[in-house]
């Protein structure tokens, strides 16, 4: 009777972990990343404006 267990996968399968272990030396706020994005955006616009 005990040869009929019905075993269920782990719960942690498949999960991939990413620990903050290794800290990067540039560090960039979302914000300004937004303000550079408008920045290239305004600029390429102007760009196609004057040149274009």
């Amino acid at each position: 009777m005990a040869d009929n267990k019905i075993q269920m996968p782990s719960s942690g399968g498949g999960i991939v972990r990413y620990y903050d272990d290794s800290q990067s030396k540039i560090h960039i706020s979302p914000v300004a990343v937004v303000v550079m994005a408008a920045v290239i955006a305004i600029f390429e616009i102007a760009l196609f404006y004057f040149y274009g």
